[in-house]
């Protein structure tokens, strides 16, 4: 999906570019280096912001089926005060994913986990909100320098 976007990106600069650098005494290289890529990356950011998105949604499956676990405690945390200040441990600690905890929040009784619920359902949503505002933005800069 990535090459894809890529070519379709490059194919869509005009030939007119091509040209005019070419009249300038640039080789094919720099044409492409200088002109083309520059002013087809707001195309090719958006085409790999998609793309990742859809394998994250793809491996999400897959993710889940192998991260199919409740954890009741939060791993050590990874600053310490104590030499040498910085723990690895929670590198190697057991984990869950956002949506499966949530969940298992959900299926239990009590409400004070249906409020736990809520509030990692507005944070999932938050994380996508700003993930998309991000490269909305990132694409909005690079098109406004181009111009």
């Amino acid at each position: 999906m990535i090459i894809v976007s890529t070519r379709e990106s490059i194919r869509s600069i005009p030939q007119e570019l091509r040209e005019a650098a070419y009249g300038l005494g640039a080789d094919q290289w720099q044409t492409v280096r200088m002109y083309i890529l520059p002013a087809a990356r707001p195309g090719i950011l958006t085409g790999t912001i998609v793309s990742l998105a859809r394998a994250i949604g793809e491996a999400a499956p897959v993710i889940t089926i192998g991260a199919l676990t409740f954890i009741a405690f939060l791993p050590s945390s990874p600053f310490q005060s104590e030499f040498p200040f910085i723990n690895f441990e929670w590198l190697s600690s057991p984990f869950t994913l956002m949506p499966i905890q949530l969940f298992n929040w959900v299926s239990r009784p009590q409400a004070e986990f249906h409020i736990n619920a809520a509030a990692t359902g507005v944070v999932l949503m938050a994380m996508t909100i700003l993930m998309n505002g991000i490269a909305i933005y990132i694409r909005y800069r690079l098109r406004r320098n181009l111009k």
